[in-house]
């Protein structure tokens, strides 16, 4: 549902910037349908361990000291990627010089740009550095962007770890979109926590909330017992999913969930703006 709100909310202020930071699962495309082929890019993340053959005197000590379990002996000793950390190690201490270092293609950044800038990328499968991927996603939109926008919308990373701070980082407001379950609580509460070191604006949303009413309640509660602003609630609808399923914002069609959405839209603009709640 992260997406979907972030989506509506795209087309409900008119956003001429936006971005899709969560790199590892991107799918804002699969809703803002594009005129134009992305400018792409490959993104290059921290550099792995590379062993060559005639040079290494199989002395094992690359073996011996790394962490990571990371070498393994074939016909040659060679390197797992997908375990190597690129620490440098095994490069520092190889008495021959036949283990170096080198960057290795983690992703791809893809740049739409026309009447409006999106800014999106796609981790690949067992790469690392996420967050540092978010970091350049971000920065391809800013650079972009050749006119002062009132407003950019970014589709953040799921969770607490590296993408979402790096997602949060820069930004002026989060607006958070619980589910009214045990975990959804649980991780309400956490990315609360990380955003308020940020010093960041904090809004929150209740997705299908009558599925649940009664930790509906208890999120609320917890919002008014923290002073936090909340925004609204959007209620369980199979037209929602009718909507998403053919590629459309939730938003597009006249259904009870896009029209909790643009209230909730309404609210938060003002919260962003400092504009008083009625």
């Amino acid at each position: 549902m992260k997406t979907t709100i972030a989506s509506a909310f795209i087309k409900l202020a008119e956003a001429r910037a936006y971005a899709d930071c969560d790199v590892d699962a991107p799918n804002l495309h699969l809703v803002m349908n594009q005129s134009s082929e992305a400018k792409r890019s490959n993104y290059y993340g921290l550099p792995k361990a590379v062993i060559n053959p005639n040079l290494c005197v199989q002395c094992d000590l690359c073996i011996q000291n790394c962490r990571f379990d990371a070498i393994h002996v074939g016909l040659d000793y060679q390197v797992d990627d997908y375990a190597c950390e690129g620490c440098g190690v095994c490069e520092a201490i190889c008495p021959v010089g036949a283990i170096f270092t080198k960057p290795v293609l983690a992703g791809e950044l893809m740049l739409y740009s026309d009447n409006t800038v999106f800014s999106t990328a796609q981790l690949r499968m067992g790469s690392g550095n996420s967050g540092m991927l978010v970091t350049e996603v971000k920065k391809q939109m800013r650079s972009a962007v050749f006119t002062d926008f009132e407003l950019a919308i970014i589709d953040g990373s799921p969770g607490i770890g590296c993408p979402v701070i790096a997602s949060i980082s820069g930004v002026d407001m989060v607006l958070i979109v619980a589910e009214p379950s045990v975990s959804g609580i649980s991780d309400m509460e956490r990315i609360i926590k990380t955003v308020e070191k940020f010093q960041t604006r904090i809004a929150i949303c209740i997705n299908k909330y009558d599925t649940n009413i009664e930790n509906t309640d208890k999120i609320e509660s917890f919002c008014q017992k923290l002073n936090l602003p909340f925004a609204g609630r959007i209620p369980f609808d199979p037209d929602a999913v009718n909507s998403i399923n053919k590629g459309q914002s939730i938003v597009d069609m006249d259904c009870e969930a896009g029209r909790a959405t643009k209230d909730i839209f309404d609210k938060t603009i003002k919260i962003l703006f400092h504009e008083k709640l009625g």
